[in-house]
């Protein structure tokens, strides 16, 4: 008998029955707690968490800064092999929460929250923490604050992203400019989730305003939702092929990010 007939087969069975389980959805809003618990963390170890507010963004939904960093977190999470967290939908919105349809929540109530949710993610055995944010300002500093607080009383691996500064150098390459907010690459991004909600019709460029430093002027509320950081430059050109590079671009740069820190947490045996 050839023994490689027999043999084979046998490997085969072997490498079927150690392969680990595949998650039936990637949501931990989805999943239930007995699968939970196969998977985590003997099989997965990170969660990525998407943060945002709801805030006026030019004539882009006011939910933009949750949409952006939910699709980031569905593309990434595979090749990551993450689940991902329900979104956090409410934050420090600052000086545009007069505009209708803007909710802000005060950084005292914000901390707080963000930090029992990051504490019950790592009490979950997740090991490492992926904050996707999606809002800057004041939002910001609390996130690197509470994560870093969190990462050193559990012994957990935290990271805060903010994908728009992250993919600077992408919106330079794709649109030849500076961006903004609501501008042309956070339009674009968005338009490349959900292009059925973008109203090009209702647009203006004197819907605009220049603030290149926080030092230079202040107002509120800030008269414009679509925040320009250079002059002349970051107007929304609602170009559906930009919109699909820049979507794909800036998720890579993303996935590159988050796979290079948790590769060099595993290398420095940090939390193991």
């Amino acid at each position: 008998m050839n023994l490689h007939l027999l043999v084979a087969p046998l490997l085969l069975l072997a490498t079927t029955a150690a392969a680990p389980p595949e998650p039936t959805t990637r949501e931990m809003n989805l999943l239930d707690w007995q699968e939970f618990a196969a998977l985590v963390p003997e099989e997965i170890e990170t969660v990525l968490i998407p943060v945002g507010t709801l805030e006026a963004h030019g004539v882009i939904p006011n939910g933009a800064d949750n949409l952006a960093p939910e699709a980031m977190a569905r593309e990434l999470a595979q090749r990551l092999d993450a689940l991902i967290a329900p979104t956090l939908n409410y934050g420090v919105t600052g000086s545009l929460d007069a505009f209708p349809g803007t909710f802000s929540i005060s950084p005292e109530a914000y901390e707080a929250l963000l930090d029992d949710i990051l504490t019950g993610l790592a009490r979950n055995k997740f090991k490492n923490l992926i904050v996707l944010n999606g809002h800057g300002g004041p939002q910001t500093a609390i996130l690197n604050r509470v994560a870093e607080d969190v990462g050193r009383r559990e012994r957990v691996r935290t990271l805060v992203t903010n994908w728009w500064a992250i993919a600077g150098d992408i919106t330079l390459e794709v649109f030849g400019e500076d961006g903004g907010h609501a501008g042309n690459n956070e339009t674009a991004y968005i338009q490349a989730i959900v292009p059925e909600h973008i109203h090009p019709e209702r647009y203006t460029p004197d819907m605009a305003s220049l603030k290149a430093s926080a030092s230079a002027w202040s107002a509120y509320p800030f008269p414009s939702s679509i925040i320009l950081y250079q002059p002349d430059q970051g107007y929304p050109d609602f170009d559906e092929e930009k919109a699909r590079i820049y979507f794909r671009r800036v998720n890579e740069r993303m996935g590159d990010l988050i796979e290079a820190t948790i590769v060099k947490w595993d290398q420095a045996g940090i939390f193991r």
